[in-house]
């Protein structure tokens, strides 16, 4: 049995050499074909390029209201003392006064957390957005806009903030700031 297991296995291998002998036989024939169809490629006529647009030449426009107010300076109603008048007898900033911590944040980015003692001694608790927690008393500053804090009570702050009223003056504006969930 050993001697024709042997006999069958040399047939085998044989039989594998000369398959792999045929495929590469096979792969010989070259790149004649490859070769004639890229001729072929290149020899075809591309599809027509359409012509470029003409471009047109724009009409110009000469502005002849030279003679009227430029619409970028101020009007004469603005220019008037009445104007700047008004804005100086209005709430102004106090300019002189150092900035407290609480007013480098815009007013909605703080949060009530609690308050502290009761009647005129009550001091709120306010949470800035770096997570620092200050103690606040009624005449102090915060937010942005000048916010002076008028009334504590045990679920919100009262504030009147100063905002700007486009004409170099300021008005007063009533915020509150609620106890939050956090």
């Amino acid at each position: 049995m050993s001697l024709s297991f042997a006999r069958n296995n040399r047939w085998v291998r044989v039989g594998v050499i000369g398959l792999a002998l045929l495929s590469l036989a096979g792969c010989t024939r070259g790149m004649s074909d490859l070769r004639d169809w890229v001729a072929k490629e290149k020899a075809r006529k591309g599809a027509p390029i359409q012509p470029l647009p003409v471009i047109r030449t724009f009409e110009t426009f000469e502005y002849t209201d030279q003679g009227d107010r430029d619409p970028f300076s101020p009007s004469s109603a603005e220019l008037q003392p009445a104007a700047s008048a008004a804005a100086s007898t209005g709430p102004r900033p106090d300019q002189d006064r150092a900035k407290q911590p609480l007013e480098m944040f815009a007013l909605d980015s703080l949060k009530m957390v609690g308050t502290v003692g009761a009647g005129k001694n009550i001091e709120v608790l306010i949470k800035d957005p770096q997570g620092v927690i200050h103690r606040v008393h009624t005449n102090e500053y915060m937010g942005q806009n000048y916010g002076h804090i008028t009334a504590i009570s045990d679920d919100h702050v009262d504030l009147v903030e100063l905002i700007s009223n486009g004409n170099g003056g300021w008005m007063e504006r009533p915020a509150s700031i609620a106890l939050g969930e956090k």
